[in-house]
């Protein structure tokens, strides 16, 4: 077993009060750099931002599903700046697109050259995280997730060093947040903790973590999706199991459902947390027989208690697809891909390296067979 977590979280809703003293007194940086997207200039965060620390310089190009051209173009800036310190304001699409850039302001080429793990030879700027959604769990992990625009195939570059030194997590950043942003990124953060809690690499102290969070996510997300601005208790708890659920997988592993989402990102810019909401009950059905205890065990933390643990199971494959359509996460065929790309999307989503860590072994032809299960249903 091996468990790390290196980032310090400071869990509060007003956190983001503190990071004048996190930047200067903390981490004694001198000239930081913020990654963010176009929408977070609408929100008024940046300004808040700037009466803190001063007037920062922007990157604000972000995508959602961050292209490795975009992250390329802020690696070369950064680099011209030398900036000591990268702040990431917003989404997991923004955190990931950060830890990128942190790692190219201290190592040249582009970002293609450091797929996969620790293939960097100096360690990246250090990086505060501030989530703004209540999903992506990237503020407490060390992989970065990024398009391969050439290829169209999402790359995972990893490192103990690009864990983020400190999360401000702030539940009031979440008060703005869209319903339908509540829904696929609170379904993102259940995907990852019940994912953590399956693969094969979860561990005693991942389970902890991942079990607490299935429990949160469950009993916040429909009352903070239907007002998360007036629902404090749900806004707070959504939040706190979504970065539970980032600590659980980023030291286990997340399986087939990511696999699968992160292979429709990069070929049809599908947004993460709908594409992970959509496929989690198929991919779970197919999982059962390997895990049925597991399942199990996140039905009872779903509040669920059948006669045995297989009537558990289905029970809460059904409440999550209910609960996807009280959310209205969309279906997969009226996502507008034609079921002649379903063999690209199996292979890529075998080739994903999380494949391994799936609890079920996953061939190109069961990824084929999950996905005209989830067409058709």
């Amino acid at each position: 077993m091996n468990f790390q977590m290196p980032t310090r979280i400071v869990f509060t809703s007003g956190a983001i009060a503190s990071l004048k003293a996190v930047i200067h007194d903390d981490l004694k940086a001198k000239k930081p750099f913020l990654v963010t997207d176009k929408g977070m200039i609408q929100t008024g965060l940046i300004e808040k931002i700037n009466d803190q620390v001063g007037s920062l310089e922007v990157f604000d190009d972000v995508e959602p599903n961050p292209r490795s051209t975009t992250v390329n173009r802020a690696g070369e800036h950064v680099r011209k700046i030398q900036p000591d310190l990268i702040i990431a304001l917003g989404g997991g699409s923004a955190m990931d697109a950060a830890k990128a850039v942190a790692l190219l302001a201290t190592n040249d080429g582009k970002i293609e050259d450091y797929e996969g793990k620790e293939k960097y030879e100096a360690a990246p700027l250090p990086v505060i995280a501030i989530p703004t959604t209540c999903g992506t769990g990237s503020e407490v992990t060390w992989v970065s997730v990024i398009t391969d625009t050439e290829r169209k195939f999402k790359m995972s570059i990893k490192g103990i060093e690009m864990f983020p030194s400190v999360a401000l997590v702030d539940p009031d950043l979440l008060m703005t947040l869209p319903g339908p942003v509540v829904a696929s990124t609170g379904l993102d953060a259940l995907t990852h903790a019940i994912e953590a809690y399956t693969s094969k690499p979860a561990s005693p102290i991942t389970d902890l973590f991942a079990l607490k969070a299935i429990k949160l996510i469950f009993n916040s997300l429909e009352t903070a999706f239907r007002n998360i601005e007036s629902e404090k208790e749900a806004r707070e708890n959504l939040m706190l199991g979504s970065t539970m659920a980032g600590v659980a997988f980023g030291n286990s592993d997340v399986g087939a459902v990511h696999c699968i989402s992160e292979s429709i990102g990069a070929l049809f810019d599908i947004p993460h947390g709908v594409a992970n909401a959509l496929f989690l009950p198929y991919v779970m059905q197919f999982n059962v027989p390997a895990c049925t205890e597991r399942f199990a065990d996140i039905a009872a933390a779903a509040g669920i208690d059948e006669k045995s643990s297989q009537a558990d199971a289905d029970r809460l494959i059904e409440k999550i697809k209910s609960l996807s359509h009280v959310l209205g996460i969309p279906l997969f065929k009226e996502l507008g891909i034609n079921k002649d790309q379903f063999a690209k999307i199996a292979e890529y989503s075998f080739k994903n390296n999380s494949n391994p860590s799936n609890p079920r072994d996953t061939s190109v032809e069961d990824y084929l067979n999950i996905l005209e299960t989830a067409y058709t249903d």
